[in-house]
C-alpha cells in the first residue's frame, strides 16, 4: 500500500461530525511527518464521495484555503452539513469536534 492509500484509509475512518487534523492522519497512517503529503493526497482525491477530505483541516482548526472542490466555504459548508460548528473566529471548534482517531473508532 502505498503512501496516498494509507491517507485515504485513514481519512475514510473519520467520522461524521468530527474533524482530523494533517498531523494527526499523518501519525496514523503511519508516519508523522507526511503532513504535507496528507494535503497534497487530498488534493489528489480520487474519490470525495468515499473519502471525506473535507473533514480534514490545521491543528488550530483552520479550513483549507485552497480547498481543491470549491474554496474553503465549500469544506466549511460541507462541514457545517456534517453537524460542526465553528468559533466566531472562523476556526472549528476543535475542543468539541476533534476525532481521536482511536482503534475501532
Amino acid at each position: 500500500m502505498n503512501a496516498f492509500d494509507k491517507i485515504y484509509a485513514v481519512v475514510r475512518r473519520i467520522p461524521r461530525g468530527t474533524v482530523a487534523t494533517y498531523g494527526q492522519v499523518a501519525l496514523l497512517a503511519g508516519n508523522p511527518h507526511w503532513a504535507r503529503v496528507v494535503g497534497y493526497a487530498l488534493h489528489a482525491n480520487p474519490d470525495p464521495e468515499g473519502i471525506p477530505c473535507y473533514r480534514v483541516v490545521t491543528k488550530d482548526g483552520r479550513t483549507s484555503k485552497a480547498f481543491a472542490f470549491g474554496g474553503a466555504d465549500m469544506q466549511r459548508a460541507l462541514l457545517e452539513a456534517d453537524g460542526i460548528t465553528f468559533l466566531p473566529d472562523g476556526r472549528v471548534d476543535m475542543a468539541k469536534h476533534r476525532w481521536e482517531g482511536l482503534p475501532g473508532d
